[in-house]
């Protein structure tokens, strides 16, 4: 079935026409997944609703407790090899996702000169999702009790390298599995698996250059005819044949995001503008190409996903990889206007130009994008791992606050979370439970530290188990075919050797709820006896109920919080900080596999704050935490947060072996883009860099915009913000994500 973009009504159309239309047709489609499953807290991304008859919506709960709503597939239903019911190993898991590719619908869209969305996911289908042959319930109350996400049986989260797409195509990927399947004749159930994913992406990109041959047949405007012709063509190239033109690289890369997501969401371009670099020159060169053709196209790629990607950066010898096509992808985000998750290297030795640019759109666009990435920091970071600088130069931004080296490098980025908070709550709570222990501030620091080491050998034992089981369980099919090693060597991935390097990211989440905790106390407690421990202990047991509880709350609250500079808060920040970096750098997992420290909350501040009880930094049960390594809303006492205060904050805690522990700025600047501003902008970040800080995001919002938005975001359906590592409609987000957001840039709460 073919899914039509629908009908246009204008005789002559301008490529910016063309954008303006197809950005009003994805906010539709953004009301109708919220009106379907309900508000969510992720990536906009570039799925759209299955048409109604082929929708049904099934209720799980997540691993967070959360009650939430899925639009599967009406009809298709995986085949099982398992007594559990679900499906598991490479030759069941590629059958089923050829399966659903065979039934899954393909989109037209007669605006866009590029074909093919996805609607549902692979992965949702799965039931159990790991298999429970390979148990490890012996770390279950463990990881619940320190707040661990453990990322056993996590998917992607690593970077491949689409150069090997964009040279071979799917008729010459087929070749290679069908290839290295005679070599490695002991890994025959891989090889299967590969075969079925290929052969199931060239059917269904054939099946899109069939519908759009017959919607040209029926199209009445000679513009849209002609481009669905164009799409006709270009997929049925692409269903063998590797490009040969920037649009048909633009589709290659759409078709690409479109299945990866489908498969285990997947989400990474990675360095988009050297990838279509030699299609745009070969293209200039032979007078096929205009500039303004290239923008078109490469909007109407990045419309089909919030993928990440990373322009300008060095290449392993230190050259800067800024080029045309870095400036074209930045206009085509500029001209879009839809949410996007782009990524501008910023370092003494690269592009200054392409830096400002990128501000510039930050100031004049509102969108929250680009964000902007320390080259010094993460490049000179990763060799402390022990790797050569060629290699640390060749990692590149592929997510939300991470970075890899495509194709080469397994990591599991942005899975696994230590959440400090809750080691707290559980050192705090022991302490004052044991009626052998003495109460102090140098009582609870020896029991957090404590537990922290054992959070991190729970971790160790997770990955171990993981990385031993995973290619059972659900390999990584579709990325493997884009790295080097997995086919050559008929390994999946997962296993260690397949690719050059395995190192694994851990990150601290809610480092500022732990850090402004230990100095509430250690301030009102053991410095001023305001209250005694047992007092503290009981207004927070009893979430500082009454008069007397809102004012040791706000006693406690108001203390110099982290963030404040050269208090104490900041003192146990970094503290905190450097344990975590020296626990998960110190010696590898039982299995010798390097951990790689970062600190990153995701958008889980929410959900982690909903499992917590009530924290001695005047927080109240259940509501949000402190996001990755930065100051808690109103860490400045109400007021929105200082810019320079969080530049210099952040930059001290950052664990420093080139994962990242990103800077959220929320501004709300009083003038447009001039040049001032853009200035003042670029200074700052170049501070946050000049500390040693890693990766920026950065909110340009209006704050009465903002809480009107709040108030009724229906008016505000194209208010796009940065939530996190990603960007979204303000519209789509949960009530209590959008306060967040509010309380973030305005005023922190109460």
């Amino acid at each position: 079935m073919d899914i039509k973009g629908g009908e246009t009504g204008y005789e002559a159309l301008t490529y910016q026409r063309r954008l303006e239309m197809l950005r009003a047709r994805k906010l539709e489609h953004a009301k109708k997944k919220v009106k379907l499953t309900g508000p969510r807290d992720g990536d906009e991304q570039g799925n759209i609703p299955l048409p109604s008859e082929l929708t049904e919506v099934v209720e799980a709960v997540n691993g967070s407790g959360v009650l939430v709503k899925t639009a599967v597939l009406k009809g298709f239903k995986p085949v099982s090899n398992h007594p559990s019911g679900g499906f598991f190993g490479p030759r069941a898991v590629g059958e089923n996702f050829r399966r659903l590719l065979g039934v899954h619908p393909t989109y037209n869209d007669p605006l866009s000169s590029i074909a093919g969305v996805y609607m549902v996911s692979f992965t949702s289908y799965r039931d159990p999702s790991w298999n429970p042959d390979f148990d490890f319930s012996h770390l279950y109350r463990e990881q619940e009790m320190y707040g661990i996400d453990h990322g056993i049986g996590g998917l992607q989260h690593f970077c491949p390298d689409l150069k090997i797409g964009l040279d071979l195509g799917w008729g010459g990927l087929l070749e290679k599995v069908r290839r290295f399947r005679e070599v490695n004749l002991g890994a025959a159930e891989f090889y299967a698996g590969l075969e079925e994913v290929v052969l199931g992406m060239q059917d269904w990109i054939r099946r899109h250059g069939e519908a759009a041959r017959e919607m040209a047949e029926e199209e009445a405007t000679p513009q849209l005819r002609e481009n669905l012709s164009a799409i006709a063509e270009t997929c049925s190239h692409l269903a063998s044949e590797p490009p040969r033109t920037f649009r048909e690289a633009c589709q290659w890369l759409t078709f690409f995001q479109a299945a990866a997501k489908m498969y285990n969401g997947s989400g990474e371009w990675g360095q988009l503008d050297e990838l279509l670099r030699p299609f745009y020159e070969r293209d200039v060169e032979a007078g096929r190409l205009t500039d303004e053709e290239a923008v078109f196209h490469t909007a109407c790629l990045l419309l089909s996903e919030t993928a990440y990607i990373q322009l300008g950066g060095p290449d392993p010898q230190g050259r800067d990889l800024t080029s045309p096509v870095s400036f074209l992808v930045l206009e085509a985000v500029h001209r879009l206007k839809t949410p996007a998750n782009i990524g501008v290297r910023v370092g003494r030795s690269l592009d200054p130009g392409l830096f400002r640019r990128g501000v510039e759109i930050l100031l004049e666009d509102r969108m929250g994008f680009p964000k902007f990435i320390g080259d010094d920091a993460v490049t000179l970071g990763f060799t402390r791992n022990g790797y050569p600088v060629e290699d640390a130069r060749a990692r590149i931004y592929a997510g939300c606050h991470w970075l890899a080296i495509p194709g080469r490098e397994y990591n599991m980025m942005d899975l696994i979370k230590i959440d400090l908070a809750k080691v707290f709550d559980i050192a705090f709570r022991g302490m004052m439970a044991d009626p052998d222990a003495t109460p102090s501030i140098a009582e609870l620091w020896t029991r957090f530290e404590g537990h922290l080491r054992r959070a991190v050998e729970v971790v160790a034992e997770g990955i171990d188990l993981h990385l031993e089981h995973m290619h059972e369980v659900f390999p990584e099919l579709f990325l493997d075919l884009f790295c080097y090693g997995p086919l050559e060597k008929g390994m999946d991935v997962s296993q260690v050797g397949a690719v050059d390097y395995t190192d694994i990211g851990v990150d601290g989440a809610s480092l500022a709820t732990a850090a402004d905790s230990f100095a509430a106390l250690e301030q009102r407690v053991e410095a001023e006896g305001q209250m005694t421990w047992w007092e503290a202990m009981e207004l927070i047991e009893g979430d500082w109920a009454g008069l007397e509880g809102e004012r040791a709350r706000l006693m406690m609250r108001n203390i110099p919080r982290f963030g404040s500079g050269g208090s104490s808060a900041d003192g146990w920040a970094e503290r905190i900080s450097s344990t975590l970096t020296r626990l998960v750098t110190g010696a590898p997992t039982p299995g010798g596999i390097r951990m790689v420290p970062g600190l990153f909350s995701w958008a889980k501040v929410v959900t982690y704050g909903r499992r917590l009880g009530a924290t001695p930094d005047g927080r109240r049960a259940g509501a949000p935490l402190s996001h990755g390594p930065n100051p808690s809303p109103g860490f400045n006492r109400g007021k929105g947060g200082t810019p320079t205060q969080m530049v210099a904050a952040v930059a001290a805690v950052q664990p420093g072996y080139g994962n990242t522990a990103p800077l959220q700025l929320d501004l709300d600047p009083s003038t447009g883009a001039d040049g001032e501003l853009v200035d003042n902008v670029m200074a700052l970040i170049w501070s946050h860099f000049d500390l040693g800080g890693t990766l920026v995001n950065i909110n340009v919002l209006d704050r009465e915009t903002l809480i009107d938005a709040q108030r009724d975001p229906s008016r505000f359906p194209d208010l796009m913000v940065r939530v996190t590592g990603f960007s979204a409609y303000f519209a789509s987000l949960s009530e209590e994500m959008r306060q967040y957001v509010v309380d973030r840039l305005v005023e922190g709460g109460g």
